[in-house]
């Protein structure tokens, strides 16, 4: 028992850390650690890791938007397509070859780790506000279909695919672009733990329980950091949070 509080602590610490910074699914961090330190089945870890995901994008959410670093509108037209087209996504990889694809979500949390710290994004709200609301919608559209299309395809990556998106493509600024992605990532995460509890089972409570708090505790304390850094201490922070979750993953799955 001790055993496990303590892989689900510290599994928690990287999944929350990596959800109040940068909107990063806890997925990516807590399901391989329960896979490889407990021999739990993957089924029951990804489980275990989207229920993770709940409560803690639910209060970063809650955070940033506290903070006004949270664009609704356009969050729930993006969240709507997310979820369509993971499913569209998931039934069309049931039909072609996708084992190469697994290491994806990893290989993109440390890209993008090095990219924040390379070149920070630096996009102002006043930036922002200078898009058309129409253009947004258009986008926030597009954007959540190509988001959902490859979520569901290769199985994972949501926050990190958001994020980039949301940075990269739609141009909003940092903190804004992860009050965005927790928000939606509460919704998806929800849906997906559901459905993996119906179809699979009830997980082991222990680990539930543990994950679930400890992901929540250092979710809350990376997005209160977040929200009051400048915008270039932020960058940094979550350059080398994605970097070390990805190198953490990489070891724990490949080493």
């Amino acid at each position: 028992m001790l055993f496990k509080f303590v892989i689900c602590f510290i599994a928690g610490i990287g999944a929350g850390l990596g959800t109040g910074f940068a909107g990063m699914s806890a997925a990516a961090v807590i399901s391989p650690m329960l896979i490889a330190f407990l021999g739990m089945p993957a089924y029951e870890a990804v489980g275990i890791a989207l229920a993770s995901d709940v409560l803690a994008s639910a209060v970063s959410a809650y955070t940033y938007g506290k903070n006004k670093n949270l664009d609704i509108k356009n969050g729930i037209v993006m969240m709507i397509t997310v979820l369509i087209f993971t499913m569209v996504g998931s039934y069309i990889s049931s039909l072609v070859p996708n084992d190469a694809m697994g290491g994806f979500s990893t290989f993109m949390t440390l890209l993008l780790g090095i990219k924040f710290i390379v070149r920070p994004v630096m996009t102002t709200k006043e930036a922002m506000g200078d898009v058309d609301p129409k253009k947004r919608f258009i986008q926030s559209v597009l954007c959540g279909i190509l988001i959902g299309f490859i979520c569901g395809f290769i199985g994972a990556g949501g926050g990190m695919m958001m994020l980039l998106i949301l940075t990269s493509v739609l141009g909003y600024e940092l903190k804004t672009a992860v009050g965005t992605s927790v928000f939606i990532m509460t919704f998806t995460a929800l849906t997906g733990a559901v459905s993996h509890f119906m179809i699979g089972g009830a997980p082991d409570v222990w680990a539930l329980v543990f994950c679930i708090a400890s992901t929540l505790l250092w979710a809350r304390i990376a997005a209160l950091f977040a929200n009051k850094a400048k915008p270039i201490t932020l960058n940094r922070a979550t350059g080398i949070v994605l970097t070390v979750l990805g190198l953490g993953i990489i070891a724990v799955n490949y080493l």
